[in-house]
């Protein structure tokens, strides 16, 4: 176990935290997190840019003049790309950008994230974030008490959905909040600092890190039984053999 500094939202410092070491020894994925973030960006586009070709914009459809014999070269409709106020050539359609990665690399950006902010020192924990109403004033005092800077961009990270902070941080410029089952990758690389509650550090503990140890000793388990078990068949099948000489029966084969 690894340990950090740990404050209330008034700056002052109540001790040492423990975190799990893993955190610190979690190897950063640049090319997941690039897979992701790329995903994420797409799936905000809304796709909504359009233009007109020719067969939709205004205007007729009759041979501007003759062929030959005008000196100016060939003409067709008016409403032709190369013509002023004709249609556009392979302009944008609406069209739709998203698409997703699996789950498993999306909760591997996430964890590497999240290990990056640590491992920099970008992260802070206080004991809990409150506020008996919304106030921007109240909240900016507690992001100046905690020594962040409003040049810097913040994300707090809560254990439960609090109105009071989220009306409260919303008017404060480069200042989010999310509940900590909403973390994602695009918004933990986009923060300069995250700044977790104890009741929310805990729970991504869990989820990212505890879970997965877990899960890990299992199959570790599983793979010492399944190495086991043939050994055991075989010497279970050896047992089960019946000789004739056991049964009383005569050995007929050399006659055969």
């Amino acid at each position: 176990m690894s340990s950090m500094n740990f404050y209330n939202q008034n700056g002052e410092s109540l001790g040492q935290i423990e975190v799990s070491s893993s955190v610190y020894e979690t190897s950063i994925n640049e090319e997941i997190l690039h897979q992701v973030v790329l995903m994420q960006l797409s799936n905000k586009r809304r796709g909504t840019a359009s233009t007109k070709g020719r067969s939709e914009v205004r205007g007729s459809g009759r041979k501007i003049y003759r062929q030959k014999g005008t000196g100016m070269a060939r003409a067709g409709t008016r409403r032709s790309p190369i013509r002023i106020g004709g249609g556009v050539a392979f302009g944008p359609k609406p069209r739709d950008f998203s698409y997703s990665v699996p789950k498993k690399i999306r909760r591997l950006a996430v964890k590497s994230a999240l290990a990056d902010k640590f491992q920099n020192d970008c992260v802070i924990v206080v004991d809990s974030i409150s506020l008996d109403n919304p106030k921007t004033r109240d909240f900016a005092a507690i992001m100046d008490k905690l020594g962040l800077s409003k040049d810097e961009k913040n994300l707090f990270v809560l254990g439960d959905l609090n109105r009071n902070v989220y009306y409260s941080i919303r008017n404060i410029p480069r200042a989010n909040v999310c509940v900590w089952d909403g973390l994602n990758t695009y918004d933990i690389l986009w923060h300069d600092k995250v700044i977790f509650t104890q009741e929310a550090l805990k729970k991504v503990e869990e989820r990212y890190w505890e879970i997965e140890a877990e899960a890990g000793i299992l199959e570790e388990t599983a793979e010492e039984i399944s190495e086991e078990l043939p050994e055991q068949e075989s010497e279970e099948s050896s047992e089960d053999i019946i000789t004739p000489e056991e049964t009383g029966e005569e050995d007929t084969t050399d006659e055969l």
